[in-house]
């Protein structure tokens, strides 16, 4: 396997030859004695991790890390000096520094900090690159899915990007608000401007004004210093309001004017400040009621209410389990250093089988957990979490094995799949290709195992293959 060239940048020479002969068995090492060699090299080779000093005659550690960045590829840089500030630390993971560390410094923690910087660029390019399939695929952004639901969700996103119209985002907890929310902005014309997200239910009544509008001075007991709001931080770009239900009604009259006449004064403030922001709002109840009820300013709702995107819930759109459940098994063994390699059609039948209450956020958790605690290469029934596989064994009846996912899950491999295609077909009203999706396979594979499964059994019963595993 090729070695990661490491380019060690010093003006003293001993620093670089040290260097040189801790790590050459790790790396194909090249020396610079400056900032303006090291670029020079750049040009001619390509390099994967920098270590530099940060104090050097001539053009400066900072300087060429800047410069050494705009190249591509892009290498990893990772920055040392005698003289360690907090400023220039700040400094240097500022213009995109992925470590820092000082003279005199600890090779087994120097090489631990190169390591590390080496496998995030690693696992970020590989998320990208994984990302960018999906994309094209299945997805928008970091939104995937192929299910007919989520395509309207896309579409929906596509129209109302490039317009300057607000935007409310319903669905239940974990669905992906914040990501269509993010989506949106990325896809509109305020994109390179501020995205500034405020959850409104994680302020008390009495502060949310002074986080969305900021304060003067002395406006209140503890206001020692003018606070610039939330409205100020996004002009420009666009505003997002998570959980927009829970502003109080005060606050919502307030929000209303920012809305009509993009303006409004801090706390405590005479000065009128103009503000240019695009609104997106989210919620997980249904504001028409809460209108109804009169706890939701009508006004408020028809300015916030202009885009309506309505987010599935994962139970309503089972064909994208699979392709999420894959999805973040790639991510978090990239994350997590684990190599799990697939996970088996009845592991994804289980999946696919469970309500998820939770949503995508709750799915993400259970893979989480399963590439955590799998041993194996690939993922079996048994890695699955036990509250995952007992709620679906609750309502797994008419399964002749009974309804407990113990008894589901205790057989030899092939009783555990017979079981797993019975279950999905039946979930899926007799209906061959919606099952072969819940279970992750082709239609053909699901066809050629029905056959196989009712031969072997016609076999030994004597009844007529339909009496087995195809019957709704």
């Amino acid at each position: 396997m090729k070695k990661p060239v490491l380019l060690i940048v010093d003006d003293d020479r001993n620093t670089r030859v040290g260097l040189e002969h801790a790590f050459r068995g790790k790396y194909d090492i090249i020396l610079a004695e400056s900032g303006d060699r090291a670029l020079k090299i750049l040009e001619e080779s390509t390099v994967d991790l920098i270590l530099s000093d940060v104090r050097m005659p001539g053009m400066d550690g900072l300087l060429m890390l800047q410069r050494a960045l705009a190249k591509h590829p892009q290498p990893v840089c990772v920055m040392m000096t005698a003289y360690g500030t907090i400023d220039t630390a700040v400094e240097a993971m500022k213009r995109g520094a992925a470590d820092y560390v000082t003279k005199p410094y600890n090779l087994d923690d120097l090489e631990m900090r190169l390591d590390k910087a080496l496998r995030s660029r690693r696992i970020e390019a590989e998320n990208a690159s994984l990302q960018e399939q999906l994309d094209s695929k299945y997805g928008l952004g970091n939104i995937i899915g192929d299910s007919a639901p989520m395509q309207k969700v896309f579409e929906m996103i596509r129209q109302a990007a490039p317009t300057n119209a607000s935007v409310l985002i319903q669905g239940e907890s974990g669905t992906g608000k914040e990501l269509v929310a993010h989506a949106i902005h990325r896809l509109s014309m305020r994109a390179k401007m501020p995205f500034v997200a405020v959850h409104c239910a994680a302020f008390a009544p009495t502060i949310i004004e002074s986080e969305l509008f900021g304060h003067e001075k002395g406006s209140f007991t503890g206001a020692n210093e003018r606070h610039v709001g939330r409205f100020e931080m996004a002009d420009g770009g666009t505003f997002f309001l998570d959980e927009v239900s829970e502003i109080p009604s005060a606050t919502q009259a307030k929000l209303l004017r920012v809305l009509e006449e993009r303006q409004f004064e801090r706390v405590g403030g005479g000065n009128v400040i103009d503000v240019d922001i695009r609104l997106i709002a989210a919620t997980n109840k249904d504001l028409k009621t809460l209108v109804d009820e009169g706890k939701f300013r009508n006004d408020l709702f028809f300015r916030i209410d202009v885009v309506n995107i309505v987010l599935p819930p994962l139970r309503d759109r089972p064909d994208d389990i699979p392709i999420l459940a894959k999805h973040f098994l790639k991510i978090l063994c990239l994350e997590n250093n684990k190599t799990l390699t697939d996970i088996s059609p009845e592991a994804l039948s289980i999946l696919s089988a469970y309500s998820w209450p939770g949503n995508v956020r709750e799915l993400r958790n259970v893979i989480q957990k399963i590439v955590v605690f799998t041993r194996g290469q690939r993922v079996s029934p048994r890695d699955v979490p036990v509250e995952v596989r007992n709620a679906v064994g609750s309502h797994m009846n008419g399964i002749e094995v009974g309804g407990s996912i113990a008894k589901l899950l205790s057989g030899s491999m092939d009783d555990v799949e017979k079981n797993m295609i019975r279950s999905a077909i039946k979930a899926c009203g007799g209906n061959i290709s919606k099952a072969a999706v819940r279970l992750g396979i082709s239609r053909r594979t699901l066809h050629r195992k029905i056959k196989q499964y009712e031969s072997e059994e016609a076999t030994h019963s004597g009844k007529t293959p339909s009496q087995h595993i195809n019957t709704p």
